[in-house]
């Protein structure tokens, strides 16, 4: 057992004895005093070790289960896997395989391979390989990221104890009694600033579920039921993030009575929201934390001036790097699950600078942008600016190489016409320096888990959306009326697109085309006219069977073949098949579980685009320029990314599909998003020539790999596919 976990142990036997009868937890619906608390945590460590349980995934809504469980699990020196209920059914499931879960205690466990087992609470699956865990791992949590897979951070039983102590002791001059759990308690944050500290500090950790706090889903908030429960429970302290603190000042511009700290965190914060809230008696701090550094790293204390996101905490060290990225060291976790261990100092991806001993942040590293005359703008910190006018729901900002930036606007409702947006953008501008003003904007529906372009847990998929709109946010990028001759040569300069924007950009109109397919639309839910049969999804992995069973050959040929000049390529092609390596044997392991043959999809003879498709990628290493085989790596992972993981999950609904009938998809959805990251640092570093052989292999495989679909679903239709395919390329 850790030293944390036996002081607070040791703590709760304390208020146990001291002050028996004060509340401890407390749902709205049951309660649990300190002199009871010891023998619940005992009752479920019994019932824990019965089954042997050892890696527990933790799926309740917030309330004293949860807590009783995870105070357990805490105790008994289990691992626990807090999961967040805002992820999908897919998320869950890469959750349960990549963390080697055994037990699962909540709903929703039948679904992922859990049978029931003697304890009702507690639903079991063996496990006879689990994956290996960093030494000491005591908690997974799992962030969701900009991928559709969420990464598993893994902390010791300590660090997150340790934190909790040093937000005990910051807050402990302000004498809370009741805290309010406004966050999902699955939420790193909110367990240890919602349950840990207050039975640090004796306190009643009120716990309603989320419904009671007027969540609905991931992402749906109603203000007057949250205040309803403020009122109920007569918090002291509260947790919230930038949206919540919004929708409550907008509802309540007066503080309910007794609260003493209201610490936000999770995102930037506007002035403007911070001026608001304090104005009207919100004792709003700010603070600062990660998952990777167990949440809070710094916090601005009370009687303090606020400043930035305060002093580090007792538990962290932090120091800036030469060009201004925060670092951290102390109570940081072990590793990502399945990575390597992390040593030393932690690079947060965040940028900062000291005013005394408060850490100021200056916005996410890979997200500012640089305006035409070189200013540097976090987007971050004008988008809060802007979602903090009660006309505006949504917003992102972008300004790179502009002259003046831009703003895609989501209207907080149908009644908010353009008049208002353009009032609140002005509201906006009036509080922000020139260079960070809004010059143009472009209302667009909202942004979304579901349109991909939000992440479950509420954070906007830049990527995503700059791609969506990226010919408005790029379109017509001439110097402000105002701007020299220097000026309009720096922006100039800037907007050279780089080698791999150039190949997006030259392959456009093929990748549409591809895009465009009808059986990718229906299997996508974008085509009314049907879903995909399993006919046709087992001829699509037939075709997938023969042209990736060449994958790895063409891979050895390219390397072979690259000139001198080229030879750097190499070690990534080395890369590449290691992963690529043995992937056609998964694809007839799905065929297999989705109720096909195996066997006689192998000897069966390949439609005749899989085969021009292979035969012209080979033909262009042997008798052309060999790097143009990158072309064929651009169609299909990039492919991958865009749709490999939707339309499994939409084939697994439609078909009824186990896990293992969607793999090849499922795998390369995940697999391809980091694939593509490397491969378009491999694109920059080529010179046009190469660029020019790359661009022209993709544009005939994107040709070629939509008329193998097109042939797919002629075939499954009994047409002749070799007459669609040529009215395909026509």
């Amino acid at each position: 057992m850790s030293r944390g976990t036996e002081a607070l142990l040791a703590r709760l036997a304390h208020h146990a004895e001291a002050t028996p009868d004060t509340l401890a937890l407390d749902d709205g619906r049951r309660r649990i005093a300190y002199g009871a608390l010891p023998g619940e945590i005992a009752a479920r460590r019994a019932r824990l070790t019965a089954l042997d349980a050892r890696r527990v995934g933790l799926a309740l809504d917030n309330g004293l289960d949860w807590a009783l469980w995870h105070l357990a699990l805490l105790a008994d020196g289990r691992v626990d896997v807090p999961i967040p209920d805002f992820f999908s059914e897919t998320q869950r499931r890469h959750l349960v395989v990549k963390a080697g879960l055994d037990a699962w205690i909540g709903p929703g466990g039948a679904s992922l391979g859990f049978a029931e087992s003697p304890d009702p609470a507690i639903a079991h699956r063996r496990v006879a390989s689990p994956p290996a865990l960093h030494a000491g791992t005591g908690m997974i949590t799992f962030t969701s990221g900009t991928s559709g897979h969420p990464k598993g951070v893994c902390l010791d039983r300590e660090a997150p104890l340790r934190v909790a102590e040093s937000l005990a002791e910051a807050v402990a001059p302000l004498h809370i009694h009741r805290h309010l759990a406004m966050l999902p308690l699955a939420t790193l944050l909110e367990n240890i600033g919602g349950l840990y500290v207050p039975l640090l500090l004796g306190a009643t950790a009120g716990l309603p579920g989320a419904a009671d706090l007027g969540w609905t889903g991931s992402s749906g908030f109603d203000p007057r039921r949250a205040l309803a429960a403020l009122e109920a429970f007569r918090p002291h302290s509260l947790i919230l993030v930038p949206q919540l603190l919004q929708a409550l000042v907008e509802h309540s511009p007066q503080a309910p009575a007794g609260l003493r700290a209201v610490a936000v965190g999770g995102a930037r914060v506007a002035t403007s929201l911070l001026d608001r809230a304090r104005a009207g008696g919100w004792p709003v701090v700010e603070g600062y934390g990660l998952s990777e550094a167990a949440s809070v790293v710094c916090l601005n204390r009370p009687g303090e001036p606020a400043l930035g996101v305060g002093r580090p905490l007792p538990h962290a060290q932090v120091r800036l790097a030469a060009d201004g990225e925060v670092q951290i060291r102390g109570t940081t976790m072990l590793g990502y699950l399945g990575e390597p261990p992390l040593d030393g100092w932690h690079p947060s991806g965040d940028l900062g600078h000291w005013q005394g001993e408060h850490l100021v942040l200056d916005g996410r590293r890979r997200d500012v942008f640089i305006t035409a005359y070189g200013r540097n703008v976090d987007p971050q910190w004008v988008e809060g600016e802007l979602c903090a006018r009660p006309a505006i729901a949504q917003a992102l900002v972008f300004g790179e190489a502009l002259s003046r930036n831009r703003a895609l606007i989501v209207p907080a409702g149908p009644e908010c016409d353009d008049h208002a947006l353009a009032s609140a953008i002005a509201c906006a501008n009036a509080d922000l320096p020139d260079y960070a003003r809004i010059g143009e904007w472009r209302r667009c529906p909202p942004f979304t888990p579901a349109n991909h372009q939000l992440t479950a847990n509420g954070r906007l998929r830049r990527d995503t959306l700059h791609d969506t709109y990226r010919d408005w946010l790029l379109a017509s990028r001439q110097p402000h009326p105002d701007a020299g001759p220097a000026d309009t040569a720096a922006l100039r300069r800037r907007h050279a697109m780089t080698p791999y924007q150039h190949l997006q950009d030259a392959t456009r109109a093929e990748r549409d085309w591809l895009l465009a397919t009808p059986l990718l639309t229906r299997a996508l839910g974008g085509d009314e006219s049907g879903e995909v049969s399993r006919e046709e999804y087992l001829a699509f992995l037939g075709q997938a069977y023969h042209h990736v069973r060449f994958t790895v050959p063409l891979m050895m040929a390219c390397g072979a073949r690259l000139p001198e000049r080229l030879g750097w390529l190499r070690s990534a092609l080395v890369e590449y098949i290691e992963e690529e390596h043995g992937h056609e044997q998964w694809i007839l392991d799905d065929i297999r579980a989705a109720g096909g043959d195996p066997e006689a999809a192998a000897a069966a003879a390949p439609d005749p685009a899989t085969t021009l498709m292979v035969s012209h990628v080979r033909d262009i290493i042997e008798h052309g320029n060999p790097v143009g085989f990158f072309g064929m790596v651009q169609v299909l992972e990039g492919t991958s990314t865009a749709i490999a993981t939707r339309a499994a999950e939409g084939l697994q609904a439609s078909l009824g599909l186990p896990d293992d009938a969607v793999r090849y998809l499922t795998s390369h959805g995940s697999l391809d998003i980091g694939h593509l990251a490397f491969f378009e640092g491999l694109v920059n570093r080529l010179d046009d020539e190469d660029l020019a052989a790359v661009i022209d292999t993709a544009k005939m495989v994107y040709r070629l790999y939509g008329a193998m679909f097109r042939g797919v679903t002629a075939r499954c239709a009994g047409n002749d596919a070799i007459r669609e395919l040529a009215d395909a390329l026509v």
